[in-house]
């Protein structure tokens, strides 16, 4: 941690309700953003609760848990679940760790590619940059694709509950997969409501969370033994190895526990970022493991009859059919199931916001094609309007691969997993080239215990982008093959071909933003002079 001199140095100089996220003009959080070559293009309008409540609706584990629980009992059981929670729980504090520290020193919207861009070595350090948000954005982008099937998933499912003779086919959750997306667009597209949104799905999360964890378990007619929740392993994946098939099932949780760098890139709409962005990582994990744990707990306990029965539903939503088995009312169990799908509508609008940050600040460094239009903010609205719009365009896009093949798709939701690990690991791999004392710590820094979370990290990163490659059941047929190499083949090949075709000319790197250093604080300066006259 740094010394309370040091704190007292960084604090700024203008009136600042943090608490609301007010100030009374330019502060020295754009001072210090002017520092890094970036101008202050957003409005501070977020709160440390609104920034954790945008971290928190995005990476939302027990809703994520809810949406994949059934599917991992095939690969492990009930054990995977419970104990999986908490071994990704472990390794998530070792992410939201290093995540947060680097944040802390370094706090800037772009995030990982930023840090890269900083902390790489000189030669290297554009390319860096450029591989790690490429990464992050596509990581975005099928994180989006995957929430935005979950509700198609269950807006259809509660339909065929209430209608048993409707027989669901792929173009139905197609169609209601595009009506989500296009639903929570329109969420992301005025600045000042933003803050209040996220605040309002923090709480619907935990609202919702709460109901179903009391509701369930106190109606269901027969519970479940405690041996069937915390020490029945069922592997029916064809993988003779038991290890293997815990594994293979562990994408599920770890999917749950994903997307932590999401208040990173929130950096810049907040007061005092080097504090609030920490305090909304590791807030994200320590709920995200108190709500999945329980929630799976008390699910698995509230199983009624033989959970075969739950995984084969004609609804394709096993959660759903666990509620109405526990409620023997459909009506109830379509309840309980709007309120997992209010939760994940907040889930994909924090996931539009996040991934219209990345592609907004890295445009800003023209890391992208039309970086000249996706790095506008618009006045009037007050957010990167053509950055959000042209990522939901592609996850609208990415739908249409659900039509042509569900495992194809599902690769996607595991190279959202991986991609992030990547783009994290570069950033915290040029940290220990350059050495973790040769650069300035922030507020939140952990020292040696930051060291052992960046090597967990790592290893991590390396253990899911070999292991989860792996085929989900065996024999490999086409239909259960893992897809996921093509994806890093065919993100790979996007980002090389622009790399060589205009990126490795026009990347705005560290040598040209330090150059621009001051230019741009003159032009803060002239803007609080302006907002001091007015």
């Amino acid at each position: 941690m740094v010394d309370s001199d040091t704190e007292k140095m960084a604090m700024p100089e203008a009136t600042v309700d943090y608490e609301k996220g007010n100030a009374s003009s330019i502060d020295e959080d754009a001072m210090k953003l002017a520092e890094m070559g970036y101008t202050q293009d957003m409005k501070r309008n977020f709160s440390v609760w609104s920034v954790l409540g945008v971290g928190f609706s995005l990476t939302n584990s027990w809703f994520g848990i809810s949406a994949a629980m059934i599917t991992g009992i095939n690969s492990g059981g009930p054990l995977l679940i419970i104990y999986g929670i908490m071994l990704i729980a472990m390794i998530s504090t070792c992410v939201g760790i290093s995540l947060s520290e680097l944040a802390s020193a370094l706090p800037n919207a772009g995030g990982q590619y930023f840090w890269a861009n900083e902390l790489a070595p000189k030669k290297y350090a554009n390319f860096a940059s450029y591989l790690t948000g490429w990464f992050a954005w596509w990581g975005s982008i099928f994180t989006s694709a995957s929430v935005a099937l979950a509700m198609g998933s269950a807006l259809v499912g509660c339909w065929q509950l209430g209608h048993p003779d409707f027989v669901i086919k792929t173009w139905h959750t197609f169609v209601a997969y595009q009506i989500a997306n296009i639903f929570c667009f329109f969420f992301n597209c005025y600045g000042k409501t933003l803050p209040k949104v996220a605040t309002i799905t923090l709480y619907t999360s935990l609202i919702s969370f709460l109901v179903i964890l009391i509701t369930v378990p106190a109606v269901a007619p027969t519970h479940q033994h405690a041996k069937f929740v915390f020490a029945t392993f069922i592997n029916n994946t064809g993988w003779a190895e038991g290890g293997i098939a815990f594994i293979v099932g562990l994408v599920n949780t770890n999917w749950s526990f994903a997307c932590l760098d999401c208040a990173t890139h929130m950096a810049e709409e907040v007061h005092r970022p080097e504090r609030m962005i920490p305090i909304a990582i590791m807030g994200t994990v320590a709920i995200g493991f108190v709500t999945s744990w329980f929630f799976s707990m008390a699910m698995f306990f509230s199983i009624v009859g033989d959970f075969s029965n739950i995984g084969a539903t004609a609804t394709f939503v096993p959660i759903l059919e666990l509620f109405y088995q526990a409620l023997r009312n459909k009506g109830g169990a379509i309840f309980l199931e709007v309120l997992i799908i209010a939760t994940g509508l907040g889930c994909l609008v924090a996931s539009h916001t996040w991934q219209s940050r990345l592609c907004w600040s890295f445009a800003r460094d023209r890391g992208l094609p039309g970086h000249k239009w996706l790095s506008q903010v618009d006045k009037r609205l007050g957010v990167p309007l053509y950055a959000h719009f042209v990522s939901c365009v592609i996850v609208a896009i990415v739908g249409c691969l659900y039509l042509a093949s569900l495992t194809a798709f599902n690769s996607m939701i595991t190279a959202c997993i991986v991609l992030l690990y990547i783009s994290y690991a570069i950033p915290v791999v040029c940290l220990l080239v350059k050495g973790r004392s040769n650069i300035k710590p922030g507020p939140f820094w952990l020292g040696p215990f930051g060291l052992v979370a960046n090597v967990v990290l790592l290893i991590w990163t390396l253990f899911t982008l070999i292991m989860y490659s792996f085929p989900y059941a065996k024999p490999v047929k086409s239909s259960n093959m893992n897809y996921v190499s093509a994806v890093y083949g065919v993100v790979t090949l996007i980002m090389a071909i622009d790399w060589l075709v205009r990126g490795r000319k026009s990347f705005r790197g560290v040598g040209e933003r330090k150059s621009d250093v001051n230019e741009v604080i003159d032009v803060v300066r002239r803007a609080s002079v302006t907002e001091s006259v007015h």
